[in-house]
């Protein structure tokens, strides 16, 4: 970091914001920690967190309010109009992503500790045949889209304080899984102090503070003051495909989704799959007062939340699955003069740097935002349903749901349908009843890719790998 101010400027600024403490520890620290702790408080904004000592005095948890009512969908299974109209986005997506108007915008800022993994989640291994890690896994997918449309596929990588060498490290080991490494493009997401129940940024140690990530919503904010969107339009790109690391099955360049997002004259849109048990503890897209949003399963009333419809379905059903089409200029408007989107405040016990310089276990605030929040100021929005089984299997946790095992049955089954489809023999079921196939995104991006190739030497079978 590069200092700006003095140690006496510091002391100053800090206490005339009711921050002294930030230097209680001073003598007992070396030079190279006082050093380290000044460019910490350096590069604090302190208007800032003002503001947010003001939000934690006034905020109190308030159920929802207003009239809830579940989104109007474009739906997976389609007939007649919507098939229609499902034919000219798809044409018209065709078209974005031949003309280079599409930029990807990877989420990938997390550790992947929780899967007993060290390093960035990203570099965790899921291609259950290959070990393919899930930063290779989008990669490929991206190099398949570039090859398949004959134009550059940038690819716009959010990385955290924690991970962003270790991922910078991985990607040019990896050569950037054959992307131009001037496609790849990597920007870091900011972090804010916590603060304690009386407004007082928390240490981690006696010299660090106790910095947290600003929540996903502040992935728009890191684009603007990263320099990213600037790229983006000196490409002539014009809308962004958001997406997070852990969903080896998402589809990052999906022609009908980024056509019906168009058609609508959309600024944010998002896919989600059917929430079909009302317990599943997931986010719904829903109006809220008329406006869309995200309502969490906490906020849902329960009898909304076990409501069906005339069909049987459950009304309140189209889960979130963090996967959006947003358009340049509206991340432009909302990042214009600083970030438009609410703060969402969360209070915890943390392990901090005590009174007396030990560690201890005291509650404090962390402070976020949320990138769906902005679907509030999206004039017009798409929620496209797809299929969970093809598009949705998050790796989260280490054993249970959303886990690598779940992940790796996902894919599998998917896999497994695309070969029967073609026509060629599937592989016996491993001891866990899975059948071990995989199939390269440099192959094919969907069963009907896969089936039209079925006569191409590159889809040999490595094992039970189908490697392009």
């Amino acid at each position: 970091m590069t200092m700006t101010r003095t140690e006496s400027e510091l002391r100053a600024v800090a206490k005339a914001a009711d921050q002294g403490h930030l230097f209680d520890f001073w003598s007992d620290l070396s030079e190279p920690q006082q050093a380290s702790l000044l460019a910490q408080i350096d590069a604090l904004d302190f208007g800032v967190v003002d503001h947010l000592r003001g939000l934690q005095k006034s905020s109190e948890p308030v159920a929802i309010q207003g009239e809830l009512e579940p989104p109007e969908t474009f739906p997976l299974l389609r007939k007649g109009a919507t098939e229609e109209r499902a034919r000219r986005a798809s044409q018209l997506g065709e078209v974005l992503l031949g003309a280079g108007r599409v930029g990807f915008v990877l989420v990938a800022g997390g550790q992947a500790s929780r899967l007993g993994y060290k390093g960035p989640k990203g570099a965790f291994p899921v291609g259950p045949v290959s070990g393919r890690t899930l930063f290779e896994t989008h990669g490929r997918k991206l190099r398949a889209a570039s090859k398949r449309y004959d134009c550059a596929m940038p690819w716009y990588v959010m990385t955290s304080v924690q991970n962003d060498e270790a991922t910078k490290s991985f990607m040019k080991e990896h050569h950037f899984f054959g992307l131009p490494e001037e496609d790849v493009f990597f920007f870091s997401q900011a972090m804010l102090p916590a603060l304690d129940d009386e407004g007082r940024i928390l240490m981690a140690k006696k010299h660090e503070l106790f910095l947290a990530p600003n929540g996903h919503g502040g992935v728009l904010e890191a684009l603007a003051t990263s320099g990213a969107l600037r790229d983006m339009e000196q490409r002539e790109i014009d809308l962004v495909s958001y997406f997070q690391v852990d969903n080896p099955l998402v589809r990052p360049a999906d022609p009908m989704f980024f056509g019906l997002h168009r058609l609508a004259d959309a600024n944010m849109s998002s896919k989600v799959v059917d929430k079909t048990d009302p317990d599943e503890k997931v986010g719904v897209l829903g109006r809220i007062d008329g406006s869309m949003g995200i309502i969490e399963y906490s906020d849902l009333p329960d009898d909304l939340r076990k409501a069906r419809d005339a069909d049987g379905a459950l009304r309140f059903r189209a889960g979130n699955i963090a996967v959006h089409a947003i358009n340049r200029h509206f991340i432009e408007e909302l990042t214009r003069d600083g970030l438009k989107l609410p703060w969402h405040l969360a209070r915890k016990k943390m392990k901090v740097c005590g009174p007396k310089g030990t560690v201890t276990e005291s509650w404090g605030t962390k402070f976020e935002t949320f990138v769906f929040d902005a679907l509030s100021e999206s004039s017009n929005s798409i929620t496209f349903e797809v299929s969970r089984a093809h598009e949705f299997s998050p790796v989260k946790n280490a054993k249970g749901g959303d886990s690598p095992e779940t992940a790796r049955r996902d894919l599998c089954a998917l896999y497994s349908s695309w070969v029967q489809a073609s026509g060629r023999e599937l592989p016996p079921a491993d001891a866990d009843g899975v059948t071990p196939v995989e199939i390269d995104p440099m192959v094919a991006e969907n069963e009907a890719a896969f089936v039209a190739a079925r006569s191409r030497p590159a889809i040999t079978p490595r094992g039970h790998h189908y490697d392009g």
